[in-house]
């Protein structure tokens, strides 16, 4: 039986790898009604929002929408870009297509508030009463900070904004003073396991920023996690971000807080592990040991698996070299997780793996 589960997902492994521009065109278009009725977040729905837009034709940033807070803000704002000059709108919707395929294939219904990455998205209002509407489990909101038009690399780390409470819609108030909370503690915990660190900016105390300006968070009636990956005005922090390894790594650790919320586990993040000091820039995913050389994937299992395995496919010199890596971390990794997440990657690489 293992041996005939490895040559399957040698199987799969292949036709992607023969077939990766259909594959990636599967990819998006693929329902989300089409996730299976088992496993570990069969029964869940998630809405996911990938912050802005690929393009605002014919509606009005500027518009004036509810706050939340018996105010007005911009409809919308265009997103920030990356030192290197990729868009925030981009990365994000990159990220939540990972995201989107790991819950699926344990099991989770993934609504997303946008359908693709070059049309518009909604206001700030309209997203969060799209997800309120949705009645999911858990929304999440992905952006990437910048703290400047040029290059600043002072400022780095990822960080989770909550609303300023009470909020004045009751409903939004319940859902972020209880579960919202409890979303953005577990999803800030995953991202330290992952070896993320905490933002050293914008008032961030251990990952979690409190506002009162943010309409999504306001005006959202179902918990809600609003993640700042983050800041894309950071060189090194940019180039992790820009890229298919760093999304996946992203990807990997939304996964695991968003599945450890749902399912009632919390993520544990290393307890011995210092805080950074004030005005200590906060370093991009690091391990003990390079994930892409490590040979051991017995600690990890499904989604948590992939980001070591991506970085070694990555570095596979030929296709033969990516099937033998299949073949052996590959085996210890859920197919359907495997298949899920790697039919992205190849959409991400525009097609193919980077070989």
């Amino acid at each position: 039986m293992a041996a005939l589960r490895t040559r399957r997902r040698v199987m799969i492994a292949s036709s992607l790898l023969a077939s990766a521009a259909t594959a990636g065109a599967l990819l998006v278009a693929a329902p989300s009604d089409a996730a299976p009725k088992t496993g570990e977040l069969a029964g869940k729905t998630v809405f996911l929002d990938p912050g802005h837009q690929g393009s605002a034709a014919g509606h009005q940033l500027n518009k004036q929408v509810n706050d939340g807070r018996g105010g007005k803000k911009d409809c919308q704002t265009t997103g920030a870009t990356a030192i290197g000059g990729k868009a925030e709108h981009t990365i994000t919707w990159e990220v939540s297509q990972l995201v989107k395929a790991a819950l699926e294939s344990k099991g989770a219904r993934v609504l997303m508030s946008r359908k693709d990455d070059t049309g518009w998205g909604g206001c700030v209002d309209e997203r969060a009463e799209a997800a309120s509407r949705s009645g999911a489990d858990l929304a999440v909101s992905i952006h990437a900070d910048s703290t400047s038009t040029g290059a600043d690399p002072t400022k780095s780390g990822f960080h989770l904004i909550v609303p300023t409470l009470p909020l004045p819609d009751k409903a939004a108030d319940a859902a972020q003073s209880n579960g919202g909370r409890k979303a953005s503690n577990t999803v800030r915990d995953a991202m330290k396991k992952a070896g993320f660190a905490p933002a050293n900016y914008a008032g961030a105390v251990d990952g979690i920023q409190t506002r009162s300006d943010i309409a999504g968070a306001n005006l959202t009636r179902i918990p809600l996690a609003f993640v700042e990956m983050g800041n894309l005005s950071d060189p090194a922090e940019a180039a992790v971000l820009s890229s298919p390894q760093g999304a996946t790594k992203y990807a990997v650790a939304l996964t695991d807080g968003i599945t450890s919320y749902l399912s009632g586990r919390a993520a544990q993040a290393n307890p011995t592990a210092p805080a950074p000091d004030d005005g200590a820039k906060p370093s991009a995913p690091a391990a003990p040991e390079d994930p892409s050389t490590s040979t051991d994937l017995s600690g990890l299992s499904g989604v948590e698996a992939i980001g070591p395995l991506i970085n070694k496919l990555a570095k596979a010199k030929s296709p033969g070299d990516a099937q033998r890596i299949l073949m052996t971390d590959g085996q210890d990794v859920s197919a359907d997780v495997l298949k899920a997440i790697l039919s992205v990657v190849y959409a991400v690489f525009g097609g193919k793996l980077p070989i």
